[in-house]
């Protein structure tokens, strides 16, 4: 502890997180997810996370939020709501059209996120100036979910995410650390029960065991992380997946609760809730770049989204698509090429 702290200062703490946009907050100490490591290290012993190499990295921070910054005392979760108003699931049946993660249908959640995190803070060393602060979003090495069932904002479901009574789980994750002190909350109850729609629901079967995740044949990852091609086997289970997946998201029955999204930039832009594949396909970079302006698709880069596309266009069983792919079968990316040949094959 680095200062007095108010006795009220939970309280007021909570009243100016929810002014700021958060739906929820929790507070939990650094050390309070003690298993973190064991199961990281189990998880990268057996190769589980594929292509993201960053997750073997730094592993002793990732699995010891403790040892990230000795000095923190609290770490405060805070949720912040993306709820959909539309049904994520109307675009499967349309076969033309590319299905886009609810999370990257509009602005960048990081800067967004992190920017309140940084208010919610500064604040926070207004009523105890000798504090200290460090503000995380998804982008450091820090286990969120973990911290946030340990701070009570929910528990991780059979589908790993975590899941709220309150909230349902169309929600990000920020966290501030802090050398305050602070009073900390109960640790979330896991409600699953016997359910097992989000499992059931996965096109691929990436989960070998409820509360375990295969990463390798998650759809998330295959078209977000994954860089070279994917397994043919698993191409037809894409669909028309070319960014990100919520299928077990959409499925959890705990959703019936979720709060609408307050951040009107979560709100989905009309030409991302189902893109046209033919038109995708056809975007060279600077078309990629522009469509995708500000949106978390835009880092992916145009080659993997682009055989995303291609899949999708393979898996569609629309031969009118045929035309869109024969330019990309000569594309210089040669997973991208390989990906359109495929999928001409499909057709």
């Amino acid at each position: 502890m680095t200062g007095p702290v108010p006795e009220d200062i939970y309280a007021k703490l909570r009243e100016h997180a929810l002014f700021e946009g958060f739906a929820d907050i929790g507070i939990c100490r650094p050390w309070a997810a003690p298993e973190t490591a064991a199961r990281l290290a189990a998880f990268v012993g057996a190769g589980m996370q594929g292509d993201m190499t960053w997750m073997a990295e730094r592993m002793h921070w990732r699995g010891d939020a403790a040892a990230l910054w000795p000095q923190a005392r609290s770490v405060i979760m805070l949720a912040e709501p993306y709820t959909p108003n539309h049904d994520p699931m109307a675009v499967m049946k349309q076969t033309d059209r590319g299905a886009i993660s609810v999370y990257a249908q509009n602005r960048d959640y990081h800067d967004i996120v992190k920017k309140r995190l940084k208010r919610v803070g500064r604040w926070l060393i207004e009523q105890a100036p000798d504090a200290e602060i460090k503000v995380f979003v998804d982008t450091a090495p820090v286990m969120e979910k973990p911290l946030a069932a340990a701070a009570g904002l929910g528990w991780q479901g059979k589908h790993t995410n975590l899941v709220s009574r309150d909230l349902g789980n169309w929600f990000f994750l920020g966290a501030i650390f802090t050398t305050l002190e602070l009073p900390v909350d109960q640790p979330g109850t896991d409600n699953c029960g016997t359910c097992t729609s989000c499992l059931d629901a996965c096109p691929t079967g990436a989960f070998p065991a409820p509360y375990q995740l295969d990463p390798r044949r998650c759809i998330s990852y295959l078209t977000i992380e994954h860089k070279g091609p994917v397994e043919e086997s698993l191409r037809p289970m894409l669909g028309n997946h070319i960014y990100g997946c919520d299928d077990c998201l959409t499925a959890c029955p705990w959703n019936k609760y979720a709060v609408a999204a307050k951040e009107a930039r979560y709100h989905a832009r009309t030409d991302l809730v189902a893109p046209d594949l033919a038109m995708l396909a056809g975007l060279d970079d600077a078309g990629f770049r522009a469509l995708f302006s500000g949106s978390p698709v835009k880092r992916t880069g145009r080659a993997r989204i682009l055989r995303n596309v291609a899949y999708a266009i393979g898996n569609s069983g629309n031969a009118k698509l045929a035309s869109a792919l024969i330019p990309l079968t000569a594309d210089p990316d040669p997973v991208l090429a390989e990906a359109a040949s495929w999928a001409l094959s499909q057709l």
